[in-house]
């Protein structure tokens, strides 16, 4: 049976329980243990798939094709275990399937309430599905005291009774701030905190505590005190280097040992953290630094982009380089005297998005990219543009365009109704919902031989993630491709276009699909491995 890590947050959001649940998860790898990662979300959404990113950050799309919150990227790239539809729970799943059940009666006429119906669905998601692991870590969005977290937050009280003290740990992620006019660092928050939750019958067993500045032993002893934990299971937690240092940084703190003493582990062996030592290393004492431009739509919120810069900085890590990410709205290349903010950048990347607004920017992004010779990435929105500049400048089309934006006079681009899922039609309409309707998940493509693409994968056939309604028009390829573009990728039944390249630029590729997903520190994907190569060699030509 699966031990039970619970990772619950106090005093303010963004504390960095993601990370905390996924450094941890690394931790116990490096030690032998097998590991699984969940994320409880309280909102009322039943995924993330329809949120905007200024709201919650990124939609992260598994294998499996579930749209779900950022966090699960996080589990991912640290652990390198692949996440799934039963991975990720939100209020509004939970509800939206008690209300399908109770409609059926399944309920035998019973009064459907929060206890014990709502919490025994939070219970059954967490114990479901686990598989052959050692430690499944449970991360709760939101902050203790919210009223949405409550349900939650009973149903893992519940289980902490029912799986014993031997099965199930509480982490407690909190905040130390320091006032700088009084220069002194405060316990309150910290121990209201962990009043609250304890207010609610769950007694934390260990303290993990963000904090600018290291914690003085007095204020350790405190925290231990009125917070009723041991004093060495007050972790301290400081901003890091990097992401990729976190690791190090908890086991110096020993996180990882009040853990699984906690569970009366203590003999277990010590981790093998000679990988995140590289990764440390080659993060913080890089060989030289390219900058990339991200011409998107959200670029004013990071998060926005979450995987995309994470699979950034593994390419650096792979070329030894630091990648600067000069974040650009598209909107601003509409008018043409703002390329000039390109002039000084090494590669350009357009990624995803939706909607009509900032794709013209995009398009002269591509354009200027290709006039000047400039590595192009564009990834799923980002080769909907390429193609449709193709189209525009190249191979005489005028008036293409993609039909998201209206009626165009060339739809180059439409909106996918049907496509095949695990040997499934799936069918979607112009009027439908919009939630789940995507072509979501990994799919396979077939890359042409001779191309750049099979070239830096290194095979002929690849597995890919996607999240997107719209599809370039297979019926245009042979006059794009008479204009220079190739069409390296394709599914394999040959109707939709998967990659799109120029043989005679440096580097200008066009992807469908979402590579920044499947990226990783110690395994970097290869596209962004080779669009940073190619960023490198151009900055040596600048």
């Amino acid at each position: 049976m699966p031990r039970y890590i619970f990772i619950t947050g106090g005093v303010v959001s963004s504390l960095g329980k993601g990370l905390a649940s996924a450094a941890l998860g690394a931790l116990l790898q490096a030690r032998g243990y097998k590991v699984r990662l969940r994320k409880l979300d309280p909102y009322l959404n039943v995924d993330p798939g329809t949120m905007s990113p200024y709201q919650h950050g990124e939609v992260y799309v598994t294998d499996d094709g579930a749209e779900t919150d950022l966090d699960l990227g996080h589990y991912e790239r640290f652990t390198g275990v692949s996440a799934h539809q039963s991975d990720n729970i939100t209020t509004g799943r939970i509800y939206s399937e008690i209300i399908e059940r109770e409609r059926r009666g399944d309920y035998l006429g019973a009064t459907v309430q929060v206890i014990p119906h709502v919490t025994d669905a939070i219970k059954n998601f967490v114990l479901s599905d686990a598989g052959d692991v050692d430690f499944v870590l449970c991360e709760i969005g939101g902050t203790v005291g919210d009223i949405e977290g409550l349900p939650f937050f009973e149903a893992i009280r519940q289980l902490g009774q029912e799986l014993g003290r031997d099965n199930a740990i509480f982490i407690h992620v909190t905040l130390l701030p320091f006032i700088k006019a009084a220069g002194e660092m405060k316990t309150k928050p910290t121990q209201h905190s962990v009043k609250e939750l304890r207010s609610i019958g769950i007694q934390p067993d260990i303290l993990l505590c963000r904090c600018e500045i290291p914690i003085d032993p007095s204020d350790k002893r405190k925290i231990a005190l009125f917070c009723n934990v041991p004093e060495n299971a007050v972790i301290e937690g400081r901003d890091a280097s990097s992401l990729y240092h976190v690791p190090l940084e908890y086991h110096d703190q020993g996180f990882d040992r009040v853990v699984l003493e906690r569970f009366g582990l203590g003999d277990a062996p010590e981790p093998d953290l000679t990988i995140w030592n590289g990764i440390s290393e080659a993060v913080n004492n890089p060989d030289g630094e390219v900058t990339i431009a991200v011409v998107g739509k959200y670029t004013v919120l990071v998060d926005a982009y979450k995987s995309l810069l994470e699979a950034l900085n593994h390419g650096g890590i792979a070329n030894g380089v630091k990648v600067k990410v000069k974040w650009l709205d598209a909107s601003q290349f509409e008018d043409d005297e703002n390329l000039v903010e390109l002039e000084d950048v090494h590669a350009i990347l357009v990624p995803g998005g939706f909607g009509e607004r900032g794709a013209e920017g995009k398009i002269a992004a591509a354009k200027f990219a290709r006039e000047r010779k400039i590595p192009y990435f564009g990834i799923c929105f980002g080769m909907q543009m390429a193609v449709i500049e193709a189209a525009r400048n190249l191979a005489g089309l005028d008036g293409a365009s993609s039909s998201e934006f209206g009626d165009p006079e060339v739809p180059l681009v439409g909106l996918l109704t049907e496509w095949v899922k695990d040997n499934e039609t799936v069918r979607r309409h112009v009027d439908g919902d919009l939630g789940g309707t995507m072509r979501l998940g990994a799919f396979p493509a077939s890359l042409k031989d001779g191309s750049k693409v099979r070239e830096i994968y290194g095979q002929a056939a690849i597995h890919e993630r996607h999240r997107h309604r719209y599809e370039v028009n297979i019926a245009y390829k042979e006059q794009l491709e008479k204009s220079g573009l190739v069409f390296s990728g394709l599914s394999p039944d040959g109707v939709l276009p998967e990659i799109v390249e120029y043989a005679d630029h440096p580097w200008f590729i066009g992807v469908q699909y979402h590579p920044e997903y499947k990226s990783r520190p110690f395994d970097p994907h290869p596209l962004f491995a080779s669009f940073v190569a190619a960023a490198k060699d151009h900055s040596r030509l600048v």
